[in-house]
């Protein structure tokens, strides 16, 4: 079995939470020994497709028409496009159009949680839908030097031993809670704040450039950074908050959980049956409560929950992500059988 792992314009979405999807997909085939190409001239058992761009749907197409088994990944639904790019809500409802009809050209669908298969399903999609978690490279996560991953991320970012820092991760996008995150800055300023992430401020709202030009002592844009960065952040910060709106995972999520970093998230229905409040994570259903919970970490009151969110990880970790794309794959092939 050889698989080609497709993804139209992969440059333009490297950085992107879909892009680290990806590689993520890569990893875990190396770790099943899954034979797999990303050269659609090579040739190929069955189609594991990953983006809605034009290319992607004709070559869906193609391989439909040569009887190939096609595995359409459903990483993107109309909810998680509504609230981010400019004219965004405007063009939702033909961005659904077109996701049904790159998604009807799967034998079989891919979606990170049982949240956005439900999503799917209410589609009226009627191929098989399984549920499968982006993952997390548990092995990038280990043995790694807190103290001094510590000392140099405060030093590069400017920040003292007892300044208590809350970190943010995500595109310059509304849905990812942006505006929230500004505005907690401006109501703690005992707290320092910093996001990690970027995105060309043409394609935005006006009041998201505004946000991000926010000029606040106790409030950083870092932009894009490397992996290494986050990993470092999310072990230097006092702090990681996720006050998106709308996902369907969230990998931050999982690297919090995999750096055994206190975290807040905001309570909606995608982090439902894994991401429990009080359990393995505290959640934050508003603004308000955002501040509440944040002031109570910066006190010391709020119990950490690090190592049962820990098993979160473990759970996703990519050979285990691997083993159900190997058993997915098995069942595709049999289909055109």
């Amino acid at each position: 079995m050889r698989v080609l792992l497709y993804s139209g314009n992969l440059e333009q979405i490297k950085r992107s939470g879909l892009g680290k999807a990806i590689q993520h997909q890569q990893k875990a085939l190396e770790y099943m020994g899954i034979d797999y190409t990303m050269n659609p001239k090579d040739s190929f058992d069955l189609l594991h497709i990953n983006t809605y761009f034009p290319k992607s749907y004709l070559l869906a197409a193609k391989c439909r028409r040569k009887n190939i088994p096609v595995i359409y990944h459903a990483h993107s639904t109309k909810e998680d496009f509504e609230n981010s790019f400019r004219f965004s809500n405007l063009l939702a409802p033909s961005f659904k159009q077109w996701l049904l009809t790159c998604y009807r050209l799967g034998d079989i669908l891919i979606t990170p949680t049982p949240y956005s298969k439900n999503l799917l399903e209410n589609y009226g999609l009627e191929q098989p839908i399984y549920a499968v978690s982006n993952g997390i490279d548990l092995s990038k996560f280990q043995a790694l030097n807190t103290e001094e991953l510590t000392n140099t991320f405060r030093q590069k970012y400017g920040y003292q031993a007892n300044d208590f820092i809350v970190m943010g991760i995500g595109l310059y996008l509304k849905r990812k809670g942006i505006l929230d995150f500004v505005e907690l800055a401006k109501r703690m300023p005992h707290i320092q704040f910093i996001w990690f992430g970027y995105l060309d401020l043409r394609y935005v709202p006006d009041e998201i450039k505004k946000a991000v030009t926010t000029k606040l002592p106790n409030l950083k844009f870092a932009g894009y950074v490397p992996s290494e960065d986050i990993r470092a952040g999310l072990i230097a910060s006092n702090l990681y908050i996720f006050p998106t709106f709308e996902e369907t995972e969230g990998i931050p999520a999982i690297e919090a959980c995999a750096m055994k970093a206190d975290f807040i998230v905001r309570d909606i229905p995608v982090f439902d049956g894994w991401l429990e409040d009080g359990v393995n994570v505290h959640k934050a259903k508003d603004l308000q409560a955002f501040l509440d919970k944040i002031q109570l970490a910066y006190e010391g009151n709020l119990p950490s929950l690090v190592e049962p969110a820990y098993e979160i990880a473990i759970e996703r970790d990519l050979p285990q992500i691997g083993r159900q794309l190997f058993s997915i794959y098995q069942e595709a092939l049999r289909m055109k059988l």
